[in-house]
Order: structure tokens, then sequence, then C-alpha cells
């Protein structure tokens, strides 16, 4: 059946259901001046229906639905107006960054007019790529322009914190006067600054300072209480990491907690909480851990494993999702999924080749897997190719290879650590590798060359004096005699040291006698050694054996020392709970640790005769009951032999238990210790 025709409309009719052009933009403004961005849709549409190619009702739908969310919507519209001579360059560019298509939003926008939106969209696409210099830049170049928007300081203060400047923070606070802003984002940042820079306490009261000004200043904008809560999510996870910071373990636990079960909208927030959440379980719970980890990855894209759900991907920065990509490799280690360890290290070096932290967990795995040599040759090779950020990687491999036995490499990794060549455990574990490959020579230049230093520094009095005190010690222990008395006898008249005189004095004693004797007469004499005869003890030969097992001569003592032990208070007898030593009561019985048998009270029971059977045991005396008795005695002994077995089979069985839980014992201590060194790597990491 054909359609029906539609009727034509008259003329009247149509002169009133058609509005003019003035009217629908007289409309449109209206509607954008409400902020009814559905409506500004619409009516935009309905003025392209009769100008095509209009330039300001284009804009106007463009912003409309990017407002509204509608990202994809705006660059489908964007496309189809290319062909009209409208520049919609800067609003692709946005839409390309909201997509996360940030390198082809950024080539975009290099050949545009530098105007406060570009620039702006050019700083957050730098921070969103972790390029916070020229992040830094593109702010600055913003400052210059002017622009006076609590937002963008905002943005300038937070770039500055990611971009390890947050030193400049404090300026900007001071010339802008935002100490006293009534921004909350703006005060959140600077708290931030002060947590880059360890000031715990400070940044914790200005995170509660932040959090008051942001709950007013939402219940003024008519927010109510869960809408306030997710609006400051990222304020109570930050405060729950300064507070894990400083030491306070449960309170963070309980906000991360409280953060994760109320499952606000803000996803990074969660994201964070969950990660903090485990560190602090110290490796328990470990199967929970990963869960909690697999739920913030993506489901819908098969073709890369790793990539975050889309509320994260976007929003977290390179930072933070390396730092949960690196406790997810931590945990695989920990399940014992060396497979998936190394499936996940592998996609990081990709995505992070200049990162110290992917190359020390690939280094961790390989110890994992008891690939030793090859822990160490990845961070050698990554020592060599950036020498200027491999300080954590030279630690590493220093204990890898000495945890190993190989003391070359550790002590090489160890003397290319310029920055703490000096301090004195980075000298002691050079000389006691030294000392284990024999190199006596090397062992005793690490230690002239650190008092060296210490000399020529301003504040380093006490670790000199601990090093030459220490150097002295080895050399006098390696045969240097020389050089270990020329030690002690400038700490004697430097620093005026009693063990350095000491040691001057047993140093000299075995090359200059005179010298020996000279220092000894600044030692002060010993209490108690006035009554010894220091001539008849030279003269005697030693310590004489006496009987009763005793080896130590007599001596004279004197009368202060025989003072000072009778002076010395005798303890007490402790006597067991509830006895009264005024009312002992019954003595025990003397004989309360023989056997029965053998103690003098014991009386043996009387037999009763009248039931006596003589003859083999089991045997009956009527023989015509022979095979009855054979058989029934037979059953007899082996239900007690059966019982004797029993018990033996119990008592083996028993033994085995013990033996088995002792055998589970040392499994689980096994795992703990495997648990425990992931444990220490994951805080080293």
């Amino acid at each position: 059946m054909a359609p029906r025709g539609k009727p034509k409309p008259s003329p009247a009719s149509s002169t009133t259901q058609a509005p003019s052009l003035e009217d629908l933009f007289a409309t449109l403004h209206r509607h954008v001046e409400n902020n009814d961005l559905a409506k500004v849709v619409k009516v935009a549409d309905q003025v392209l229906a009769i100008a095509p190619g209009d330039e300001d009702a284009i804009h106007c739908k463009v912003v409309a639905l990017i407002r509204s969310e509608a990202i994809d919507k705006a660059l489908n519209v964007i496309k189809a107006a290319s062909s009209l001579p409208i520049d919609l360059s800067s609003y692709k560019a946005y839409c390309l960054y909201r997509q996360n298509k940030l390198e082809e939003a950024l080539d975009l926008i290099r050949g545009l007019e530098k105007t406060p939106m570009v620039l702006q969209l050019e700083s957050q696409i730098f921070y969103r790529l972790g390029k916070m210099d020229s992040c830094i830049d593109s702010y600055e170049k913003l400052q210059k322009l002017k622009i006076d928007s609590d937002d963008l300081k905002a943005n300038i203060l937070a770039s500055l914190v990611a971009g390890g400047k947050p030193g400049e923070v404090d300026a900007i606070m001071s010339a802008s006067k935002l100490k006293s802003s009534k921004s909350y984002e703006l005060v959140y940042n600077a708290a931030c600054a002060l947590v880059e820079k360890k000031k715990y306490p400070e940044a914790e009261e200005m995170l509660l300072h932040a959090r008051r000004v942001g709950q007013e200043t939402l219940m003024e904008e008519n927010y109510v209480g869960n809408e306030i809560e997710a609006e400051l999510a990222t304020i109570t996870v930050q405060l729950a990491y300064v507070r894990q910071m400083m030491g306070h373990g449960q309170e963070s636990v309980d906000e991360y907690s409280k953060v994760i079960k109320r499952g606000l909208e803000d996803d990074p927030s969660l994201a964070i909480a969950s990660n903090n959440l485990i560190t602090l379980r110290n490796g328990k719970e470990v199967a929970d851990s990963l869960r909690k980890l697999d739920n913030l990855m993506s489901k819908v894209n098969s073709k890369n494993p790793f990539e975050f759900s889309s509320g994260l991907e976007f929003r977290l920065n390179p930072k933070q999702k390396e730092v949960i990509y690196s406790n997810r490799v931590l945990l695989l280690l920990l399940a014992n999924k060396i497979d998936q360890a190394q499936e996940l290290v592998s996609a990081l070096q990709e995505m992070y080749p200049e990162s110290t932290t992917s190359i020390l967990l690939q280094a961790a795995v390989f110890v994992r897997e008891k690939k030793v040599p090859k822990a160490e040759e990845i961070l050698t090779q990554y020592s060599n190719k950036y020498p200027k950020n491999c300080i954590s990687v030279l630690l590493a491999l220093a204990q890898i290879a000495a945890t190993a036995g190989h003391f070359q490499i550790s002590s090489e990794a160890l003397l290319k650590v310029a920055e703490i060549q000096h301090m004195p455990a980075t000298v002691a574990t050079l000389v006691s590798l030294w000392e284990r490959l024999g190199d006596i020579n090397n062992a005793a230049s690490v230690l002239d060359a650190s008092i060296e230093w210490w000399k020529n520094s301003m504040d380093g009095e006490r670790n000199l004096l601990v090093l030459m005190q220490e150097a002295a010690s080895f050399k006098l222990k390696h045969g240097k005699e020389g050089e270990a008395a020329r030690l002690y006898e400038e700490l004697v008249r430097s620093k005026g040291s009693v063990e350095a005189l000491v040691g001057l004095v047993q140093t000299a004693a075995k090359s200059d006698l005179d010298k020996a004797e000279q220092y000894e007469k600044q030692l002060k004499p010993l209490p108690g050694l006035k009554g010894v005869n220091v001539e008849v003890l030279e003269k005697t030969s030693g310590a004489k054996h006496v009987e009763g097992g005793s080896h130590v001569a007599k001596m004279e003592i004197s009368e202060e020392v025989k003072k000072a032990k009778a002076k010395k208070r005798k303890r007490k007898p402790k006597y067991p709970k509830g006895f009264d030593p005024a009312n002992p009561g019954p003595l025990p019985d003397p004989e309360r640790w023989l056997p029965k048998r053998e103690r003098s009270t014991y009386r043996p029971k009387r037999k009763d005769k009248r039931a006596q059977i003589r003859g083999a045991q089991g045997a009956v005396s009527r023989d015509k009951h022979d095979s009855t008795a054979t058989t029934s005695g037979t059953s007899g002994t082996g239900v007690s032999n059966s019982g004797a077995t029993s018990s033996k089979a119990g008592q083996a069985g028993a033994g085995s238990s013990k033996g088995g839980s002792q055998g589970a014992a040392a499994g689980n201590a096994e795992q703990n210790k495997g648990s425990s060194k992931s444990r220490k790597k994951k805080s080293r990491n």
C-alpha cells in the first residue's frame, strides 16, 4: 500500500511555524545565557537548517557538545565543517586531548596563534605527557599575559610540584598572597609542594585547611554530602598519605578504607587509595591486593592487557601509573607468578625506557629466577647508558653482586657512586669487600682517601674521628704499625682521644719502647690496682693450676676491693608462688623421685591363689577345651598385639605428624623468608 502524501501546509500555517533567523538567534542567546546546553544544540540545528555554514551557530553547537561531554559528536561536527572557511582547530585539538590523543592534539596546535586558550591547552597536554619543563614554559607565557584566574594559578602550582620544583611554590604563594586564598585547589597544591619537600606536619595542617575551605565553598554552591565528599576525595587521600609518611599507619588505613567503601565517583582517588592501602599491608593478603589492582585495568581492550580503565587512563599521570604497575609486579613476585611478573616488566620497559624502576624490577625478577649474572648484566648496561641517573641502580648492583659473592663487581659499582663515596658506611663496605678479595692495599687507600676528604670538609669532625680510629686499627691488624702509630698520634694530639692513646701505646710497644712509655704515663691509673706488686707479677711464670678445678692463681687483693665485695648485696632466694617461708608445713617425701617398688613404704598386693593356673601362658587345665582355648588365646593375643601395634602405630603416626608439622613449619618459614626478601625489595623500589 502506497504511503499517503503529506498535506501541503498553507501559507498562513507556514508563516506561524517557521520562526525568523533573528528570533532563532535571540532564542539561542537566551539558552546560552541560561546554560541550557541541550536546547543550545537544538536551536543551533534549526539555525543551520535555515543558514547552512553559519559560523556562530557552529561555534555554539560545538561548545555546547563539548561542555555536555559529547566529545565524539563535537568532533563529528568539526569534521563536517572542515570544508567551510571556519577555523575550528583549537576546538578539534581540545577534543583530541579529551580522547587522550595527545600527540595528535599537540601537532595540531603547534601552528596556531598562541592565544590564552591555545597556551592553556598546550600546557595541559604537556602535563599529561609528563613533559613538565615544557608545561612550565607554557604557563610562564600565560603569566606574561597577566590573566587573573585561580584555575590558572592552581595549574601553575601543580606543574611546579610535578616538575620537581616545589621550592618555587613559596615565592608564587607569597607574591600572589595565595595563602589566605578561598580557592581550596590553590591551598591543596601548596600542600602538595610541602609534601614534596617532606614537611609533613605543615602539609597536614594545610590540607586540613584546604578541606575546610572546600566544604564551605561547595556548601555555598548547594552541593550535598556525597557530592562534597566526591569533590574533596583528592584532599582526603592526600591527607591519608601524609599521615602514612608520618608513621600513623592505622589512621591511614581507616581513611583509605572509607574512601574505597564509599565508592566515590573520583576514579583516580579510588585507585591511589587502593594502591596505598596495599603498601600498608606489608605483603599480606596478596590475592586480595592483586584483585584490587586488577580491577583498575581495562576489561574491554584485549590488545593491551595493562591498560587502565577509561576513567583512569586519561586522569592518572605517568608517574602514578608507573607506581601502580611496580606494586603489581611486586605482588606477582610474592604470589610466585614469575611469568606474569616478567611479562609486565617487559611492558614497563617499553612504556618507560629511561626509568630506573623498570630496570630494578627486571633485576628483581632475574634474582628471583636465580639468574644473578643476567641481573648484573642489565644493571651494568643501564648504568653505562645513563650515568647521571643511576645511583639506585648501582646500589642495587652492589647489593646483588655482594650477596652472590661477586665482590669485585660489587666494589666497582660502589666506587662509581660519587655522592656517597666517603660516607662511613660506604667506606666500611668497600674496605670489607677489598679485604675479602685479599687486596689490603686498595682497602687502605680507600681509608686514606676518605680521611683526606673529611679533613677538607667543613662539618666532618665526627666522621673524621671514626674513620681515623678505624683506619689505625685496620692498619695495625695488617702489620702496618708505622702508619697506624702516625694516625693514633695525630688523634691524640688533635682530639685527645683515650682510645687512640691506648692504641698508640699498644702500637709503639712493638717498635719504640721509649715512645710507648712516654705516652703510657698519660694514661690514668685504673682503680683497685694499688695492691698489685707489678715486679712480682712479672717474675711469675703465669697462671698456676690449682686443685679443685680452679685455674686462677691467688693474688693479693687490696682492702678497697675486699670492702667492695663485702658490701655486695646478696640476692634473696625465690620461693614458689603461695609459699610462706615462716610456715613451710610438712617436708616433702624424700623418696618421691624413686619408683614405687623401691620406696620403703611400698607394700605389694596379695595374690588371689584360688584361681591360680599353672602352665604356659594361655593354657587351660581341661584337655577337651584345648582347641577352643588355643583359638581364644590367639585372638586375645592378637587383640593385645593389635593394641600394642596400634599404640606403636599411634606413636609412629604422632612422629609422622610431628615431622609433617615441622616440614610444614619449615615450608612456611621459607615462604615467609622469601616474602620478607620481596618486601625489602619492595621498600627499596
